[in-house]
């Protein structure tokens, strides 16, 4: 851990703890100020993220070779970017019908700091590496690193660790990517500039932080299948709004009546692909669930009776070897 005078120099220099010239005024301000110098500043948060896209997409391609290869993804961050974090992997099951142990959320202090700050966690970065080791990841897995200011010592530990084992690694940080000197494979730098308050990277950096989670795994499951057109096919029917979004979605594709698209989800097993499939291809559940498999899960060519090569989806062009 550096010396109390390394320390206070360092958050001195970092990006994310800058004064913002735009809201000196703000302790003296209407509410109604206050919200519109805050809705200014969330404005510019959008465009930092799409700056990198480039390399949220080389990201991508690395989670979804990784999950092609049986390999996991794992978030490692503290206080907001760990629970941002857990979050977005919480969200993955319902919304995609993964596993949980397919994208997995650490965070610094454990499952005790989702719910309450335990800041001191993040002090050592033992802590990261020791998460790493205790979560068993691999060389198939895929690791990144969550933190506004990228010096939180927990994730550095976290992301060395992993890439020691011979996981990828990816960091998603509001530092610019000159300041950035960590080695990991992919870093994406939304630079979203100070926030409305000096040091609360809950605000604008965390807003880019979720915006980064989400275009990471959403695009990284559509890339597996998980989406037909622009609707939820492998979603788990764990509770009664995403049973009534099942039937919705099987009404919406194939012309069905409420009643027919009970039955048909009754009839595939309760799986959407597997009812869409049966009805677009005028087939039987065990021969649907074969063109699934031969399609690698995805609903367009497999309706088609057609294989699917995930060679040939369209890997990025900044992909490493």
């Amino acid at each position: 851990m550096p010396n109390t005078s390394d320390l206070f120099n360092e958050l001195r220099n970092l990006a994310t703890e800058q004064r913002n010239p735009r809201s000196m005024q703000i302790d003296v301000a209407t509410v109604g100020e206050i919200l519109r110098i805050m809705n200014a500043e969330d404005r510019l948060v959008p465009e930092a993220v799409g700056t990198e896209l480039p390399y949220i997409e080389e990201a991508v391609t690395i989670i979804v070779n990784a999950f092609r290869a049986g390999g996991r993804l794992f978030y490692a961050g503290a206080g907001t970017s760990g629970r941002l974090g857990i979050l977005d992997a919480s969200e993955c099951p319902p919304t995609f019908g993964s596993p949980p142990e397919m994208v997995q959320g650490l965070i610094a202090g454990g499952p005790p700091a989702v719910f309450k700050s335990q800041e001191g966690a993040e002090d050592l970065e033992e802590n990261g590496a020791q998460a790493i080791e205790e979560a068993g990841v691999t060389a198939r897995d895929v690791v990144c690193g969550i933190a506004a200011s990228r010096r939180t010592p927990y994730v550095v530990g976290a992301v060395k660790k992993a890439r020691d084992i011979g996981a990828r690694t990816l960091f998603v940080t509001c530092t610019p990517r000159k300041a950035f000197t960590l080695p990991v494979d992919v870093a994406i730098c939304p630079v979203v500039g100070p926030e409305v308050i000096m040091g609360s990277t809950r605000m604008k950096s965390g807003t880019a932080q979720k915006l980064v989670l989400n275009m990471l795994t959403t695009a990284a499951f559509i890339r597996m299948g998980k989406v037909y057109e622009n609707m939820m096919v492998d979603l788990q029917m764990t509770n009664a709004k995403l049973i009534e979004r099942s039937r919705r979605t099987v009404m919406t594709v194939t012309g069905l009546d409420y009643a027919q698209a009970t039955a048909l989800l009754e009839e595939a097993g309760g799986h959407v692909k597997t009812a869409l499939v049966m009805h677009l291809a005028d087939t039987d559940r065990g021969d649907a669930e074969r063109r699934l498999a031969r399609a690698s899960g995805f609903v367009r060519p497999a309706a088609r009776g057609e294989a699917y090569s995930p060679a040939a989806s369209g890997a990025s062009t900044r992909e490493k070897d």
